[in-house]
C-alpha cells in the first residue's frame, strides 16, 4: 500500500480521480498550495490536481523542483490539459482523471517503486492464514494447504497486502509475470481453486470487488493457529 498525497481544492478523492478511491492506498487530501509540501515527508507519491487550473499546477510543479522534493509527482489531467504539459513542468508522470483502476494502480506502483526499501517478510501470518516463503508451505488455522506453485504465489501476494484491491491485470503481471500471454480468466480460475482449498470457513478471505478485481479481506494480523 502506498502513501499518496493528493493536492487539490476538492474535498473528496472521487471528485478528482474516481479510480483511486477504489484502490487500497493511504490517501491524504491537502490543499493545492506550496505550504502543503511541508507535510510530504512520509508520502510515496504526490498527485497534483491539474484538471482546471493549469497555470497554478505548473507553478506548484516548479515549487516542488525548487524545494528539491525527492518524491515522484504525478499530474491528474483532463485530455485537453495534456497538450499544455511539457518537460519544463518537472512532473514525473501524468494520469487522466478518467483512467481506470488498473492504469492508476500501475502508475502509482511504478512511481513509488524507488521509495520502497523494506523487503517482504519471509513469513506472513494474517487472519488464521500462515505462509512460509522459505518452505513454500501455507496453512489455514493450522491445516496445511496443498497448493500448486501459482496458487501459493497468488495467496502470498494477496495476503501480503490485506485490504488492498488488485485488478486482474495487476495480479496477472505480479504473479504470472510480464512475459505471460494468457488472459485474465487465469486469475479467476486460480482464485476459485484457492477458495475451494481454503474451505467454507475461510473462502471469504479472498473477496471480489465488483468490476475491479480481488482483495484479501482480513482486517488485521493474527497469530498463527497451533
Amino acid at each position: 500500500m502506498a502513501h499518496v498525497m493528493l493536492l487539490t481544492s476538492e474535498r473528496t478523492i472521487a471528485a478528482v480521480l474516481p479510480s483511486l478511491d477504489l484502490l487500497g492506498h493511504d490517501v491524504q487530501v491537502l490543499p493545492a498550495e506550496t505550504s502543503s509540501y511541508v507535510k510530504v515527508n512520509e508520502a510515496d507519491v504526490i498527485l497534483l490536481d491539474a484538471r482546471t487550473d493549469l497555470a497554478a499546477a505548473r507553478a506548484l510543479c516548479q515549487s516542488a523542483l525548487a524545494l528539491r522534493l525527492d518524491i515522484p509527482l504525478l499530474l491528474v489531467l483532463t485530455e485537453g490539459g495534456m497538450a499544455a504539459v511539457g518537460p519544463q513542468w518537472g512532473a514525473d508522470d501524468v494520469i487522466l482523471a478518467g483512467a481506470g483502476p488498473a492504469e492508476v494502480e500501475a502508475r502509482i506502483r511504478l512511481a513509488a517503486r524507488h521509495q520502497e526499501s523494506t523487503p517482504a517478510p519471509a513469513r506472513i501470518r494474517v487472519h488464521g492464514v500462515s505462509i512460509d516463503e522459505d518452505s513454500y508451505m501455507a496453512k489455514v488455522s493450522g491445516r496445511p494447504l496443498n497448493l500448486t506453485f501459482k496458487e501459493f504465489e497468488l495467496l502470498k501476494y494477496l495476503a501480503a497486502h490485506p485490504g488492498r484491491v488488485f485488478t486482474r491485470e495487476v495480479l496477472l503481471q505480479e504473479v504470472w509475470g510480464y512475459d505471460y500471454f494468457g488472459g485474465t480468466r487465469t486469475v479467476d480460475v486460480h482464485v476459485r481453486r484457492l477458495r475451494a482449498k481454503l474451505g467454507a470457513d475461510h473462502e471469504q478471505l479472498i473477496g471480489t470487488v465488483r468490476n475491479v478485481g480481488y482483495r484479501f479481506s482480513a482486517p488485521q494480523d493474527e497469530p498463527e493457529a497451533s
